[in-house]
C-alpha cells in the first residue's frame, strides 16, 4: 500500500493493528495452556476476551467512519512476536521461569499495541475522527490496564 496522506497512514495502521488483533486470538490460548500460574492462565483467558472486544470496536469504528477500508496486510511485527512466544513454549520447561518468559513476550505484544494505538489515535484526531478516536482511546486504555496487570501477576510469580 502506497502511503501518501495522513489518511492512507490511519488506514494502513489500523489494517495492521487489525491482523495484530487477529493473531493475538490465536496465540493467546496457547500462551494460556503453556502457564502454569493460575493467575497468568486467568490474565491470558481475560485478555483473549478483551481482544475479541477490541476486534469489534474496530469493526464498530471501520463502519462508522467514512472512507475508511481496511486493506489486506499482515502484522509482521506482532508475527515475530508471536514467534518468539512460542520460541519459550518450545524451549522452556513448564513453570515459573517459562511463566516469567510467556509475561514478558505478552508485555512486548502489549507495549506494541500500547504506541500503534497511541499513534491511531492521535491520527484520528488530526483527521476529525472524534468517533473513533474515542473509540481507539478506550482500547489503548486496556492495552495499558493490561500491562500493568502482567506486571503484578510477574511480580507475584516466586521463581525456586
Amino acid at each position: 500500500m502506497t502511503v501518501k496522506t495522513l489518511k492512507d497512514l490511519f488506514i494502513h495502521d489500523l489494517s495492521d493493528v487489525y491482523s495484530a488483533e487477529k493473531q493475538i486470538t490465536r496465540a493467546l490460548p496457547k500462551m494460556a495452556r503453556a502457564a502454569s500460574d493460575e493467575n497468568l492462565v486467568a490474565a491470558f483467558q481475560q485478555h483473549l476476551e478483551e481482544t475479541q472486544g477490541q476486534i469489534e470496536r474496530l469493526d464498530e469504528l471501520i463502519e462508522k467512519t467514512e472512507g475508511i477500508k481496511l486493506k489486506r496486510m499482515k502484522c509482521h511485527a506482532l508475527e515475530g512476536l508471536v514467534e518468539e512466544a512460542q520460541e519459550i513454549i518450545d524451549s522452556v520447561e513448564k513453570g515459573e521461569v517459562r511463566d516469567q518468559g510467556l509475561i514478558g513476550a505478552a508485555q512486548k505484544v502489549e507495549h506494541y499495541e500500547i504506541a500503534t494505538y497511541g499513534t491511531l489515535h492521535a491520527l484520528a484526531l488530526k483527521l476529525g475522527y472524534q468517533d473513533a478516536a474515542k473509540l481507539l482511546e478506550e482500547t489503548l486504555n486496556e492495552e495499558k490496564n493490561t500491562d500493568v496487570k502482567l506486571t503484578q501477576v510477574a511480580e507475584s510469580i516466586t521463581v525456586s
